[in-house]
């Protein structure tokens, strides 16, 4: 299996992984057959790239930290709620927390397993992908730094639902919280509209609550919707503000504006004790592939190959499976950037 942007996707492979749409559902099926038409319709659909079948990586895997099952079904879980708020219905907290739970159960077992964001992104899906995304790897950081159970599920929480603003419309005039001293247009921002909703949910705790208001906040004071700083940003929420960033710039819509994930990473470490706490980033870099398996790349002795393993402590040096010839004439060795020190990835396909 290869990842590969959409572009370069030839007619007649095989699609690698399954494409949900926003409630779970599975869209495409893995092993469907990639027509014109087909090819034409996933980027109508805002795909960009995905993974395609090829029998000469059969054997790589793509460790998942939280399987697809229990994505599918936070999914649904998200998709309900969404359709309850916007009917104006109240959050059913507890559904949420039950899909979290699942979450943190497979999220402890999987904690060494490098972090690969490898759904299958639509216009469709893309807010709950992100959610669900946001919500693992925050979960995977809070494990790392041995926060008990409940600052977990709380930061949990908080994650999945960080961006529930994005669908709501404006925040009622009666529902202002008293003492409020900011302007008009702070309250149109999504984080304040997110706080709203949630802050009024009795399953959701003020905590998980104020990791939405508070996730675009950075420690230096350049963030929204307040500015605060340092200290007063709470510690779950400097952890998302790192993760929301984080699964934004590997996906962003405008191709000049999205990164590779070693550029993500690189980038978020050069913004550590500015933006992002570096006790979060610390966590972070070791929960995250930099390149995931089956992407393709280009190594500095101009060896082309794709990456077929990773190494728990060292994810900027996978293991590249360097390959020449077609599928008849198929050659390959097995290149470790662990052990080969002097050998560096020069360039990444997309």
């Amino acid at each position: 299996m290869r990842y590969v942007s959409l572009e370069n996707v030839q007619q007649g492979e095989k699609l690698g992984k399954q494409i949900l749409s926003n409630d779970g559902r599975i869209m495409l099926s893995k092993g469907v057959q990639l027509t014109v038409g087909l090819i034409s319709k996933l980027r109508a659909m805002g795909v960009s790239a995905l993974f395609i079948e090829d029998t000469r990586f059969d054997d790589i895997v793509i460790e998942e930290v939280v399987s697809e099952t229990t994505k599918r079904e936070t999914m649904k879980t998200l998709a309900n709620s969404v359709q309850f708020l916007q009917q104006d219905k109240p959050l059913n907290g507890e559904e949420i927390s039950n899909s979290v739970d699942s979450i943190i159960e497979e999220i402890m077992g999987n904690h060494e397993v490098l972090m690969s964001i490898t759904d299958i992104r639509t216009k469709e899906n893309e807010i709950f992908v992100h959610l669900l995304n946001v919500c693992i790897l925050s979960t995977m950081i809070g494990v790392k730094l041995n926060l008990n159970r409940e600052r977990i599920q709380e930061l949990a929480i908080g994650a999945i639902l960080h961006d529930i603003g994005k669908l709501i419309d404006r925040v009622p005039l009666k529902d202002i919280p008293s003492g409020y001293s900011g302007g008009e247009e702070e309250l149109k921002h999504h984080s304040w509209k997110g706080f709203n909703v949630l802050r009024k949910s009795s399953d959701i705790s003020t905590l998980s609550a104020h990791i939405a208001l508070a996730h675009h906040e950075y420690v230096d004071g350049s963030g929204l919707p307040r500015g605060m700083q340092g200290e007063d940003i709470h510690f779950l929420a400097k952890i998302v503000a790192v993760t929301n960033d984080y699964d934004r710039l590997i996906t962003h819509s405008d191709p000049a504006e999205k990164m590779f994930p070693h550029e993500a990473g690189e980038y978020i470490m050069s913004l550590t004790g500015k933006r992002y706490d570096h006790n979060v980033v610390w966590r972070f870099l070791r929960s995250i592939a930099f390149y995931p398996n089956g992407t393709q790349v280009k190594l500095s002795t101009n060896q082309v190959g794709v990456v077929t393993g990773q190494h728990k402590g060292l994810p900027q040096r996978p293991i590249i499976r360097v390959y020449d010839g077609d599928e008849e004439s198929f050659t390959f060795e097995e290149v470790d950037l662990a052990v080969e020190t002097t050998v560096f990835i020069s360039k990444v396909y997309d």
